[in-house]
């Protein structure tokens, strides 16, 4: 059984385009579908992307918006040109009666228009490396110990943040134009420092250094004992500040699934360490734990780089791969026959045959008949008549 294709929809920027257009909030747009406004943010960043249901229902509403302003489009511009028409009819109405006016010398002088005022001078716009570079100055240390909460590896952490840049540096122009930028690459980031491959890589076998501190050291523990999710999930609360539809719309999850992990996790902390029970308490001793680690982040450039070095090594990769499939394929047209041949079918044992004798010496009784037969006469009417022996 085949899958039906998903209903296509319009890239992030245009889905913003047409909610702002049809002069609505995220909020109305999210109660319209059947869902959080976070979710809506997330889309309309291009973090996530709806599925099941709720795209076809998204997808309904986007056409519907759609339809609406090209409607409105064609209306404004049957009204522009209306008005134009109407301008127009009124400035050849203002011209007859001045030619009028002037023919009579009832026209009063024309005054002179005051001149505008100079422009105040914009502002220098930032160019792309310099916006990627000030948003990396100014949330790329606080993501790191964020990271360091989810994983307890320093160098994971600052490799996962990077990474999270990297990518926002690929697809700038989007990241620019987000609402929260910094969400977008730290959801990037933690995708990376929470996927399963880690374990897989050599450096995952060599445990780092604990935490100096006996408490530090607990609370690490205690945190890397809580399942992926749920640690997210704390973090993203507890840690960072956020609100719980922020919290759900960035875990991919359900308002009541994220509100219904954030308490498992607060109760496998409480229950190790009774002095975190009040939330409170709990933000400010994540707060220490991830100030007290020294932890560093590259330069923006570096990080720069190392995103543009990473992309043409993939793309020359995949030329690569693919030049080599197309040799592969031409070798295999020019080598491969050309018509079927049959397979041969294997031997098999005839039984019953009589075995071949070699001719041999001819006995006396063969020699007499031989000399026998070579005397008599082979044709002629002799042999045909009978004689008595």
């Amino acid at each position: 059984m085949t899958r039906s294709p998903a209903t296509p929809l319009p890239p992030p920027k245009a889905r913003r385009r047409l909610r702002e257009t049809a002069a609505l909030t995220q909020t109305q747009l999210a109660d319209r579908v059947g869902v959080t406004p976070g979710t809506v943010r997330a889309w309309e960043s291009g973090r996530t992307t709806p599925r099941g249901r709720k795209r076809e229902a998204y997808a309904k509403l986007l056409k519907t918006l759609a339809e609406e302003e090209t409607a409105r489009q064609a209306r404004q511009e049957q009204e522009k040109q209306e008005e134009q028409a109407k301008r127009n009819q009124e400035r050849e109405q203002k011209q007859a009666q001045a030619q009028k006016q002037d023919q009579e010398g009832l026209r009063e002088p024309e005054l002179k228009p005051e001149p505008e005022p100079e422009p105040k001078p914009e502002p220098v716009a930032l160019t792309p490396a310099q916006a990627f570079d000030a948003l990396y100055a100014f949330s790329a240390p606080a993501l790191v110990r964020q990271t360091f909460l989810l994983t307890g590896r320093r160098e994971q952490a600052r490799e996962s943040v990077e990474r999270g840049f990297q990518a926002a540096w690929e697809r700038w122009p989007e990241v620019a134009r987000d609402r929260d930028p910094v969400g977008w690459v730290r959801a990037t980031a933690y995708e990376y420092a929470l996927s399963p491959w880690q374990r897989l890589r050599p450096r995952h076998r060599h445990p780092e250094p604990p935490p100096a501190d006996p408490g530090d050291r607990t609370l690490l523990n205690t945190l890397l004992r809580l399942p992926p999710r749920h640690r997210r999930t704390l973090v993203l609360y507890d840690g960072v500040g956020l609100d719980l539809p922020e919290t759900a719309a960035e875990t991919e999850a359900s308002t009541p699934a994220t509100a219904n992990r954030l308490l498992r996790a607060r109760e496998a902390v409480a229950g190790r360490l009774p002095a975190l029970a009040d939330p409170q308490v709990l933000h400010r001793r994540l707060a220490e734990l991830a100030s007290n680690e020294r932890l560093r982040a590259a330069e923006p450039p570096t990080v720069r780089r190392g995103g543009e070095r990473r992309a043409r090594f993939w793309t020359r990769a995949a030329i690569a791969f693919t030049v080599a499939l197309i040799g592969t394929t031409a070798l295999t047209v020019r080598t491969a026959p050309t018509h079927y041949e049959p397979p041969v079918s294997p031997g098999q044992a005839v039984r019953g045959v009589p075995q071949r004798v070699a001719p041999g010496a001819l006995s006396d009784e063969e020699l007499e008949l031989r000399q026998k037969l070579r005397d008599q006469l082979q044709d002629g009417p002799e042999r045909l008549s009978p004689r008595l022996e």
